[in-house]
């Protein structure tokens, strides 16, 4: 799977030898009054965390097209990478704040940049799954988002249970992740169940892209709202 670019509207910018891997890329939402852009910055050297992958494209997508549902509301991503589905959360009117592993400075530094350059206001931390450090008991979402946050098994445990413990912290909130189906969806609804969740909505990832940007785009992307399970908590 190779990390997406708008092949219109990518640059390479080669100030230095250091910076020659850097990449940015721009992604447009909506047609009218209301429309913007998000410019992302990609490093080329990292393994995953900072190419704008699919998922994130349809995430990002998607909280465009439930803007109203957005706005106002208090959302955090998770292992948010370049940060696009949080930045166009923020550009519709969220409070956002954005995570990622917090032994990774220079993902969070790169979050901090593209906050700057597209003008919002987001909080940036770190989370590291597994890890209860102090952080995430402060945070209260009314949104989780999550762009293929789903890809290494091993940390699958250590991630619902933060997005169970955020939940339960802030009752009526829902976790809306987009994920490739690698490993197939029987194993994301087991661990709903071990971590008392339950899935609201099951969509094909594909099927509210419009198609100039779904064409650019391949893999067995599904997206899923997920809530507490209150039948199996009481």
């Amino acid at each position: 799977m190779e990390p997406n670019q708008d092949d219109d509207d990518a640059g390479v910018d080669e100030s230095s030898p250091q910076e020659e891997m850097i990449t940015t890329s721009t992604h447009h939402f909506g047609d009218g009054d209301d429309a913007f852009s998000v410019t992302i910055i990609e490093s080329m050297k990292e393994e995953y965390g900072l190419f704008v992958w699919p998922c994130s494209i349809i995430l990002a997508e998607y909280v465009w097209q439930q803007r109203s549902r957005f706005s106002g509301a208090n959302v955090i991503e998770l292992g948010a990478g370049t940060s696009l589905p949080g930045i166009v959360a923020a550009k519709v009117g969220a409070d956002v704040t954005l995570t990622d592993d917090s032994n990774r400075p220079e993902v969070l530094d790169n979050m901090r940049r593209e906050c700057e350059l597209n003008n919002v206001t987001c909080k940036v931390l770190g989370l590291t799954w597994g890890v209860w450090d102090e952080p995430i008991f402060t945070l209260c979402p009314n949104i989780i988002l999550g762009a293929d946050v789903l890809y290494e098994t091993s940390a699958f445990d250590d991630l619902f249970a933060a997005v169970a413990y955020l939940l339960q912290n802030s009752p009526s909130s829902v976790f809306i992740t987009a994920y490739h189906n690698r490993s197939g969806h029987h194993l994301i609804e087991f661990l709903m169940v071990k971590w008392g969740l339950k899935c609201m909505k099951l969509l094909d990832g594909f099927s509210f892209m419009p198609a100039d940007k779904a064409s650019g785009l391949s893999g067995n992307i599904q997206l899923v709202e997920i809530i507490l399970d209150n039948d199996k908590l009481s």
